[in-house]
Parts: C-alpha cells; sequence; structure tokens
C-alpha cells in the first residue's frame, strides 16, 4: 500500500528559501513506487498551502502567481496515527468548501525558526502524527547554540570559549558589555544570532568598534546572541550522523572550502550547479540550485585516519546526547596548526539533508529518505505505546459534591 508523505516546507524563517530548495530534492528522491508525495507549503505570511505546482522550484521565481493555483489547507487529527489534510476553498456554504486527503506521516523539512526548534514538532505530536527527524525536547536544545554547547560541554565535549548575550541586558550598556567581552575572550570573534542557520546574521571581527556593530546586526535576528573566540588556522568539518540516540552512524566527512573566513549564505546555497548534476537533485523541476549540495567542499576531508575517527566518534556522541533522531549534521572548527577539534553547531534538518555525505558510503538519497520515514514511524509507534492517559472520571466521581478548590 503506497504511505502518503506530507512534505511541510517554506515557514516563517530567514531560512525559507533554503527549505524549499531541500524538501522539493527529498521528494524528488522518494521511491515512487512506496511514497506518495504532497507538498504542504508555509507561505512568509504563515498560510499553508498544497498543489501538485509546489514541487517544482522553477514556479517560485514568481510566488504569487504559483500562490494563485494552490489550495489553502488545515490539518484535522482524526484520531489515529494519521492526519487529514483539509483543502478550503473560498466557495460554498459559509465561504468555505473542503476536500480531504489523509497524510501517513509528515517529513519535516523546515528550516530555522519554529520549524527546527520544536514548534512544529511539538505540533506533530499533539496531532498524534508521526513526523520524521528529531523530537521536540532535542530539537530545542540542538536550535540553541548556547544550550547545546553548556550541554555538550557537560558530557566532555570540546568547545570554544564563548559568553551568551541577551539584547535586555545589552540596551544601555553597549560600549561597556563591548570592552568586556573583548577583554574576556580575545579579539578577533565571532558573532551569531543564537538560534539561526545557513550563516545568516554572523559576523567575525578584529575590532571592538566591529564587534558592537556585529551583536546589533546579530540582535535583528534573534534576542539573543553568541560570542566566540575565533579559532586561529581554521579548517571546518562537518559530518553527518543517521539513526537515534540509541543507534546512530556517521557519514564521510567533508570540509568546506571557501576563499573566505567564514561561509557566507550566498556561498552555501546561490553557487547552484544546473539540475541533473552527479550531486544535484532528482528531478528537471528542481532547477538550477542545488542547495548545500553545490558548495565547494572536499569529500572525503584530507585528514589522518586517526582524525577522522575521533571526528565521527565526537559526531555521533553529540548527537545522542542531544536525543537526536534521523538525520542531523555536526559542524566542527579545528586548529590546523595544533590539530584542536571543536563542537560548533548541530542541525537537526540540515541543507538538502546532507545526501551528498551518505551516497560516498553507499546510503544513496532514495534510501536516504526510506530511512528517515522508517524512523519516523517507529519513534511514533515508541511514542504511542506510553500510558497516555488514566481510565478514572474524576468529574464523575466529583460531580456530586462539587470540586473544591486545586489538586489535593
Amino acid at each position: 500500500m503506497m504511505i502518503n508523505v506530507g512534505v511541510v516546507f517554506g515557514g516563517q524563517s530567514p531560512e525559507h528559501e533554503v527549505s524549499v530548495i531541500s524538501s522539493i530534492q527529498a521528494a524528488s528522491a522518494m521511491d515512487k513506487s512506496k511514497f506518495n508525495a504532497v507538498p504542504i507549503y508555509i507561505a512568509k505570511s504563515g498560510i499553508w498551502y498544497t498543489g501538485d505546482d509546489l514541487f517544482d522550484i522553477t514556479l517560485f521565481k514568481d510566488v504569487d502567481s504559483l500562490l494563485q493555483k494552490a489550495s489553502i489547507v488545515r490539518l484535522v487529527p482524526t484520531g489515529s496515527r494519521r492526519l487529514r489534510l483539509q483543502r478550503v476553498d473560498s466557495a460554498g456554504l459559509f465561504g468555505e468548501q473542503t476536500s480531504e486527503f489523509e497524510l501517513d506521516i509528515l517529513f519535516l523539512g523546515l528550516h530555522g525558526g519554529s520549524g527546527e526548534n520544536g514548534g512544529i514538532q511539538g505540533l506533530c505530536e499533539v496531532l498524534n502524527v508521526p513526523y520524521t527527524g528529531s523530537g521536540v525536547m532535542s530539537s530545542s536544545l540542538a536550535m540553541d547554540k548556547v544550550r547545546s554547547k553548556d550541554l555538550c560541554r557537560e558530557h566532555g565535549i570540546p568547545v570554544i570559549n564563548y559568553v551568551a548575550l541577551r539584547e535586555k541586558s545589552w540596551a544601555g550598556s553597549e560600549d561597556q558589555t563591548t570592552h568586556e567581552l573583548s577583554s574576556r575572550l580575545g579579539l578577533p570573534v565571532v558573532v551569531k544570532p543564537v538560534s539561526l542557520g545557513s550563516s545568516i546574521g554572523i559576523s567575525m571581527v578584529n575590532t571592538e568598534t566591529e564587534l558592537q556593530e556585529a551583536i546589533e546586526e546579530a540582535f535583528r535576528y534573534d534576542e539573543t546572541v553568541i560570542v566566540e573566540h575565533a579559532v586561529g588556522n581554521l579548517r571546518e568539518i562537518n559530518c553527518s550522523v543517521l539513526g537515534d540516540e540509541d543507534h546512530c552512524i556517521a557519514s564521510i566527512l567533508e570540509e568546506p572550502v571557501s576563499d573566505a573566513a567564514l561561509l557566507s549564505y550566498e556561498e552555501k546555497y546561490m553557487q547552484g550547479r544546473s539540475a541533473g548534476s552527479k550531486s544535484g537533485p532528482r528531478s528537471g523541476k528542481s532547477g538550477g540550485s542545488d542547495g548545500m549540495a553545490s558548495l565547494g567542499r572536499m569529500i572525503p576531508a584530507p585528514l589522518s585516519e586517526e582524525l577522522t575517527e575521533s571526528i565521527s566518534k565526537l559526531a555521533t556522541d553529540i548527537f545522542s546526547i542531544l536525543g537526536c533522531a534521523g538525520v542531523a549534521r555536526i559542524d566542527f572548527l579545528m586548529n590546523d596548526r595544533t590539530g584542536a577539534v571543536y563542537f560548533n553547531e548541530i542541525n537537526t534538518i540540515p541543507g538538502s539533508f546532507s545526501f551528498y555525505l551518505w551516497e560516498p558510503v553507499d546510503i544513496p538519497f532514495d534510501q536516504l529518505v526510506d530511512r528517515l520515514i522508517e524512523i519516523g514511524f517507529e519513534r511514533h509507534r515508541e511514542r504511542t505505546d506510553r500510558v497516555r492517559s488514566y481510565d478514572v472520571n474524576l468529574l464523575a466521581e466529583h460531580s456530586a459534591r462539587g470540586l473544591k478548590g486545586a489538586k489535593q
């Protein structure tokens, strides 16, 4: 029997376009003999849409025209693990006319914001529908660069020196705080919004003046920023991990290549090759961008066998510590002179689902997607096997004498 997979993408996030690319890639890679992919696009306005044209990335050049042909949808729980997708059209009685379609699982392809911080994951659990990727708690922890580093450091994972800064504490003490950060961490430093990826809002600075400007820029995206000492002789090494917190495996390692000190959003996502390239999407309608697959990189990363094994072990440890599931990408910073390696951040819904790191180890994109869906179903079964309620009606017991006060 065909499995109906709702592919959720877009969202109200600065990483909206990245999500569109990644999700259309994944939908194109799905085994058409097993899965019926259904697009569920969350527009920047927050309205949810469906329609076959939403899997054609070339049509996103004119989003307004694309959405005029699409249908607004809402999600309705059914009381079982299936989820009803209702199309809502402005016609019929009371201005609405609906048609329905049942989904077996939601394939989450949202990047950033409530799509990756536990928000959409919590909605899925309230609706009692299976979904791909990490759960509520692990998604929330992983999205927060400060709390994920705090937890990993407690478990012995090496992290670079950092300071978290809240906007409320920054306001009115900008000069003093800037000087304190410079003295404590030393320059240069890197400034990042705590809960964003794709290099959005990130700056490397060498002076206190630049530091103050970078903090102000980062606060445009998040109410909390993290300021980190910049690693010297920097090399960036990334590793993807697949599985769950009890059993997971590491991919091949990669080293992104850039002339800049930090990879920019444009370098990560706007250097796409034409569709049909070796590491590109599986559909001619996926457009000219390959998302993260288009980034210049060395695969495998040119490291010693010992260092490769060490970083791979760190990656799977971090994945387990944070309680992740599905596929994630863990990014590391390395001082090439000393060989010191530091945990930088984890992406629980990585760009392009990191398929390009699994193909070299004989897990092609279609099998990766298959495994993500399989893990989603497995985790849902584990959740629903637990006791969720007691078959006791306290309201009936107390109806005769009334309910007085709060719980005793």
